[in-house]
């Protein structure tokens, strides 16, 4: 796992091979920031990283300068490496949670900026995931919620779907309130 941009550009990490984790590859991954950077100061984000996996997207947005990092997962082996990640780059103040992601977002109080949901693809509820985080109001105005499936979903009817990014069998669902999004742009 390599970060690919920002002040950790190039550093590795090697998660354990007994990770439950479906890691996000380094050319979708590559491909999703270079479309969020035109979106956010990174310096300026919350962001919260449900089903958080290997941490690669925490550590990322932390290397372009994001500080406000929550993580969620059920496996305390993807957490225990994210601790250490976190540990050895020093992110300040990260929040790693283990729980259920979808139960904590269904009990999540606070708003977000981005949020980044990338489940197993297998999980039965991906197609209730968009509606969870509209409904508990996670997102800020102007904020962006990205789930990532297999080609197998389809959310192109989703009232709050602002656009899809295929990247071989990775599709990037980006959500937001259309409304606020056209605004950014005026």
């Amino acid at each position: 796992m390599r970060i690919i941009s920002g002040t950790l550009k190039g550093k590795r990490f090697y998660p354990p091979k007994n990770i439950p984790a479906r890691p996000t590859t380094d050319f979708a991954k590559e491909a999703l920031f270079n479309i969020l950077n035109n979106y956010f100061d990174f310096s300026e984000v919350k962001f919260l990283d449900l089903f958080a996996g290997t941490g690669s997207l925490d550590m990322e947005i932390f290397s372009r300068g994001c500080t406000d990092i929550t993580s969620v997962d059920m496996s305390k082996i993807s957490l225990g490496f994210i601790k250490k990640m976190s540990e050895e780059v020093k992110i300040p103040n990260h929040k790693i949670i283990f729980g259920d992601a979808v139960q904590f977002a269904k009990n999540c109080t606070q708003q977000y900026d981005l949020i980044f949901a990338g489940p197993p693809y297998a999980l039965e509820v991906i197609d209730e995931i968009p509606d969870i985080i509209f409904e508990k109001k996670l997102l800020k105005a102007a904020g962006i919620f990205i789930l990532e499936t297999s080609p197998k979903h389809n959310f192109v009817e989703h009232p709050k779907l602002l656009e899809v990014r295929n990247y071989g069998q990775t599709h990037f669902w980006f959500f937001g309130d259309k409304s606020e999004s056209d605004n950014e742009s005026e």
